[in-house]
């Protein structure tokens, strides 16, 4: 497995693409926007798009959906039913599914949305804005912070600190480093 960066400067978010090496299927998260970088690391690779993960229904993740959609006819996983209409398969609670042949475990944890949630592949945390380098995803209320600071401690908190994660914004860190430098805060 691979897993490539991509940056969308309009909106300063990230997108990642995992490639599954052994049968040249990929998995698409968050295309913010989608450049002529990421079509032809799709095409030069003769790569398969498998699955497009949107971790929540903010421009700077899904603006990109309207150019796959109209190249690619990927299924698109996510919380809300709003990101592709029909064409999106509505994920909820906890559970898994094989997209390229992986395993992709998720995880619902509002409060910076309401349809916020976090991918699993292997030893990879794709935490949209969940969760970055050193800090957690804003929020509109103090419940909203409550609900989003105590599914952090339960549900991320609880993982192996070895967990690699990737943000929809700002650099990759660890579980671990996260937690070293969060850990007066949540």
């Amino acid at each position: 497995m691979k897993v490539y960066y991509h940056h969308n400067p309009g909106g300063f978010s990230n997108c990642y693409i995992v490639v599954n090496e052994a049968v040249k299927e990929a998995i698409i998260i968050d295309p913010g926007k989608v450049s002529a970088e990421i079509i032809s690391q799709i095409e030069d690779n003769e790569l398969t798009i498998s699955g497009i993960l949107i971790t929540h229904n903010h421009g700077s993740h899904v603006h990109g959906l309207t150019t796959l959609r109209k190249i690619y006819s990927p299924k698109i996983y996510a919380a809300d039913w709003e990101v592709a209409k029909d064409d999106t398969t509505v994920i909820s609670r906890d559970g898994s599914v094989k997209i390229a042949k992986l395993t992709v475990d998720y995880m619902t944890v509002p409060g910076h949305t309401s349809d916020s949630i976090v991918y699993k592949i292997e030893n990879l945390l794709f935490t949209g804005d969940v969760l970055g380098a050193g800090t957690i995803g804003s929020t509109n209320s103090s419940y909203s912070k409550f609900i989003l600071e105590s599914n952090i401690r339960n549900k991320i908190f609880s993982m192996d600190e070895r967990m690699v994660i990737l943000p929809g914004h700002g650099p990759l860190s660890t579980l671990g480093a996260l937690k070293e430098v969060m850990k007066d805060s949540l």
